[in-house]
């Protein structure tokens, strides 16, 4: 396992991280199934592990709470907030009304009287900057985290973020968690860059593009990855852009057989070879799954590889654009660009 410097802040972090969606209702894993997996995690070499309130309706934070019982120091945990939590529409967003309360709730659920790394789940376009981190500063100053990041924030967002923390002499954003994988390389043109320029560490998220890159969807293959049976659309292989990473995944698993490579060494290899990316968070929803992708923890694609990479999927290119969680509300919502 490598690793590398949370950004500024001078922790310590594995190159992959642990993700834990997965645990609970939405990957059905029950709390044997997590605490084996944190176990063989730990064991491996991970020393971060991510999570959110909504995972299952807060069951997964419950699970690791469990999992970690007992050796809480040894870990860096992570997790997020701003996603609906019910139907009360003030249960959500990142105003210092919902975050003081929810960190509570999260800090309950995980069984700890702190997390490492608090993360604003999404831009809250209804929420000033200022707001939130003036909040989050506050929390921090009172001990119940000891860092904040954000998740998939467009890249003129996270500029505005350091603004106003200078602005304001509020404490600043120190990581950004986007979407990053081979077949999503958007984040290249705009996010990336900027998280250099302001030394904020990158946990990458989906770097296996939703199971596109775990090996088992191939050409002439039924999909039957967990996700395809609730997020059909994102695997049906009429819609275009699907199409279009079947064609990307059949030329890329010729890339990796030559290098001697299995495809989720390939992907994992790609994203954490990239000098923004502090680690890629896994997302196992069992042991074996674990196991296969621990076996790119030391990975390091050659020049060679890289640039066959970049033939394939040219640098800065999703090919599923439409599947972007950054989409400024104005592009969405009509009523928003009309006066």
């Amino acid at each position: 396992m490598q690793y590398r410097t949370l950004g500024r802040t001078g922790v310590q972090v594995s190159s992959l991280a642990l993700g834990a969606m997965n645990f609970g209702e939405i990957g059905r894993t029950t709390q044997d199934e997590a605490t084996a997996i944190v176990d063989a995690a730990l064991e491996g070499g991970i020393n971060v592990i991510d999570t959110a309130d909504m995972y299952s309706g807060g069951e997964s934070e419950e699970m690791v709470g469990k999992a970690i019982a007992g050796r809480r120091d040894d870990i860096v945990l992570a997790t997020k907030a701003s996603m609906p939590m019910g139907d009360d529409r003030n249960h959500q967003g990142s105003s210092r009304r919902w975050l003081a309360t929810e960190l509570d709730n999260s800090l309950r659920r995980l069984g700890v009287d702190h997390v490492d790394l608090y993360q604003i789940h999404r831009w809250d376009p209804s929420t000033s900057d200022e707001e939130t981190l003036s909040a989050l500063t506050d929390l921090q100053r009172a001990g119940k985290i000891r860092y904040f990041g954000s998740s998939t924030f467009p890249a003129y967002r996270l500029v505005q973020a350091q603004w106003a923390a200078r602005e304001h002499r509020l404490s600043r954003y120190v990581t950004e968690q986007p979407s990053y994988s081979i077949l999503q390389r958007g984040v290249e043109t705009h996010v990336l860059p900027v998280t250099e320029q302001y030394g904020l560490g990158v946990l990458v998220w989906s770097p296996l593009a939703s199971g596109w890159l775990s090996g088992a969807i191939r050409e002439g293959r039924e999909i039957t990855t967990s996700r395809s049976t609730f997020m059909p659309q994102r695997f049906d292989t009429a819609i275009p852009s699907n199409r279009a990473r079947l064609d990307a995944v059949e030329q890329l698993a010729e890339v990796a057989d030559r290098a001697g490579l299995t495809m989720i060494q390939l992907a994992l290899g790609f994203v954490t070879a990239h000098p923004a990316v502090t680690s890629a968070i896994i997302g196992p929803r069992t042991l074996d799954h674990l196991r296969s992708q621990l076996a790119a923890a030391d990975t390091v694609l050659s020049a060679d590889v890289l640039d066959a990479i970049d033939e394939i999927v040219a640098p800065g290119v999703d090919l599923a654009a439409h599947e972007k969680y950054d989409t400024p509300p104005a592009l969405l919502d009509p009523s928003l660009r009309r006066r």
